[in-house]
């Protein structure tokens, strides 16, 4: 018998989630807090571009829609580095060709829904606001925020995919005990900023890498646009020395971008109107258990585990539930009260890891970036790892490029092979000069 399913949050989570349940044959039903972003354009300074890796590529793949982004995907091979003195540098992130790809989070979301309308089984209703989730009696209550009618609905399966502020979460939180949340802010807002194409449609900085500003306490990001222009993000504290809260004159903007990001400038024509007329906004973290309900509620994507950006894996990860979950339904052939108990078992470690590699890519961006030591370890344990590549995998390379490899295996494994690399660049005097000699080679297999 086909089972009734709801899903909470039309986003990249909540559109995928709904192809992957029409797929199975099941009747599924989204609600929509916002209107339909297809017919109404999105709100300035919200859309922060996306870093789709093969993780998110897996997902997609699982739906046949893969080879569709590709075509509105531009592969960035590595970060381009624009130092306050005036010099730039050039980090690839893996081997040559790996590439992590800049999609438009707008894009992508649209075509997810297009593709999901196509089915018969699949309606989305939009400015649906969820109002309560019942996992218990299998009810799940709206407003529609045009009419303000009110809707309850019973369905057989409820998915919480409504963001890191999910009414699911909550409606889940307030109605069970033992609910474990945690959220966390960091001291970092960011504001979206804007380089323009140039006059014949042309990219101003090079297209293919992600530039980043790195100034210690806080950076600016560049990702680049189909349409040659290029979406900036700055990252900065609230309070502090160099912060949001010091810049609220135009003079203040343009004195500051003036002395921190003087190669920008130029590229940034409208920057005072952007920086004065887009909002500024906070970074949370999410950490929560459970995420399944009564074998008929389950929390996933954002409403499971909001990140903070910065390791670009917040879209992928989310992709990642739904795979993991369609093989479970798979392998439990439909027992959801098994489907369940191991996803949650499955998805929770990973969750807690992904959130915590954000938050230190975070630090690696915009400090250890510019540092000759941090660079120098990364160029030796590429080296090692072309050497040896049964024995090391820089975690970068697992977190964005292994897809077999999980996110808490991947955290555990470079907290290990960053301890062995201080290691070894401690105990070799001169290391600069013979990084790529046997002597460092002998070394690092033994600590292994």
């Amino acid at each position: 018998m086909s089972k009734n399913v709801s899903v909470i949050g039309a986003g990249l989570v909540g559109s995928l989630l709904s192809i992957y349940m029409a797929k199975r044959g099941y009747n599924v039903n989204v609600f929509e807090r916002r209107a339909d972003m297809r017919k109404n354009k999105m709100s300035a300074g919200k859309s922060i571009n996306l870093a789709l890796s093969d993780r998110g590529f897996r997902g997609l793949e699982g739906v046949g829609i893969a080879d569709e982004i590709r075509k509105i995907a531009i592969p960035m091979y590595g970060r381009f580095l624009h130092n306050q003195d005036g010099t730039t540098g050039f980090q690839p992130y893996g081997k040559a060709g790996q590439a992590i790809n800049s999609v438009s989070r707008a894009g992508i979301n649209m075509m997810l829904m297009d593709l999901a309308e196509t089915m018969p089984n699949v309606k989305i209703n939009f400015e649906e606001r969820c109002t309560g989730v019942d996992s218990r009696a299998g009810k799940s209550s709206f407003i529609n925020e045009a009419t303000h009618k009110e809707t309850t609905v019973n369905s057989d399966l409820i998915f919480g995919s409504d963001g890191a502020f999910s009414a699911a979460r909550l409606s889940a939180m307030l109605g069970h005990d033992r609910f474990t949340y945690n959220q966390f802010y960091i001291e970092h807002g960011y504001k979206e900023l804007h380089i323009p194409a140039g006059p014949n449609g042309e990219f101003l900085i090079e297209k293919n890498a992600l530039h980043i500003w790195p100034r210690k306490s806080f950076m600016m990001i560049a990702l680049p646009n189909i349409d040659g222009t290029f979406t900036c993000t700055l990252f900065m504290p609230f309070e502090g020395e160099n912060s949001f809260a010091k810049l609220k004159t135009r003079e203040e903007v343009v004195e500051f971008f003036n002395r921190v990001f003087p190669d920008a400038v130029p590229l940034m024509p409208t920057l005072i109107d952007d920086f004065m007329n887009n909002p500024t906004s906070s970074l949370v973290t999410v950490k929560c258990f459970p995420w399944t309900f009564d074998d008929k509620l389950a929390l996933i994507g954002d409403a499971a585990h909001a990140i903070v950006p910065f390791y670009g894996q917040g879209m992928n990860c989310g992709f990642e539930d739904c795979v993991v979950l369609n093989e479970l339904i798979d392998k439990h052939k439909e027992n959801w009260h098994s489907i369940m108990e191991e996803y949650q078992l499955l998805r929770k470690p990973d969750g807690d890891a992904v959130a915590d590699l954000a938050i230190g890519n975070f630090t690696e961006m915009r400090d250890k970036t510019a540092d000759p030591k941090f660079l120098l370890q990364k160029k030796i344990e590429a080296w090692f790892s072309e050497k040896h590549p049964d024995k090391w995998i820089p975690q970068y390379t697992m977190v964005t490029y292994r897809p077999d490899i999980r996110y808490s295996f991947a955290l555990e494994k470079g907290v290990e092979q960053d301890v062995i690399m201080k290691k070894v660049m401690a105990a070799i005097p001169g290391i600069e000069q013979k990084w790529d000699t046997p002597e460092v080679e002998q070394m690092i297999l033994q600590h292994i």
